[in-house]
């Protein structure tokens, strides 16, 4: 998993060095994430990579427990910073995971109840890679939106050819 992890980050992180932070508050539809609060959670999803190998399970709202909150948008630097030490972090615990860890149930819950249940393998492919990818695909959407050139993914885009 790490040459994949690796490669995603560094798509995720060119695609963060390129929002602007004066568009921050730009949303292309009232019921979307704004550019800035996309951004923050792509930074900060990651570390849901910890979080399912430290234990096996996460509560986003456990009874008699505060619930999760996302973490607020200061700015794009700060944004940066926080992908930049979550994503040292993750692959750190990644590497560290051995098969039989990487084997163990992890479930996801709200309020006790459980959404989902698999191996940490599966939930780190889904849960956080594919979840990634997913939202950065929403933010490549954004920029062109807005005309920021795109920077590469899995190859040349209408911005950055061969």
């Amino acid at each position: 998993m790490l040459p994949e992890f690796d490669a995603e980050m560094a798509s995720t992180r060119r695609l963060l060095e390129a929002c602007p932070e004066a568009r921050a508050s730009w949303k292309p539809h009232a019921k979307s994430s704004s550019l800035g609060d996309l951004a923050l959670h792509l930074a900060s999803l990651i570390d849901w990579t910890n979080a399912t190998l430290a234990s096996t399970e996460l509560d986003l709202a456990p009874p008699g427990g505060p619930a999760w909150t996302p973490p607020k948008f200061v700015s794009m630097q700060a944004t940066l910073a926080m992908f930049d030490v979550k994503v040292a972090a993750a692959r750190k615990a990644l590497a560290a995971a051995s098969d039989a860890e990487l084997g163990v149930l992890w479930s996801l819950k709200v309020g006790g109840n459980t959404l989902f249940t698999m191996p940490r393998s599966a939930c780190l492919r889904s849960f956080v890679m594919n979840h990634l990818i997913h939202h950065r695909g929403q933010l490549s959407v954004y920029l062109r939106l807005i005309d920021v050139p795109v920077p590469q993914v899995y190859g040349p885009t209408a911005d950055f050819g061969m």
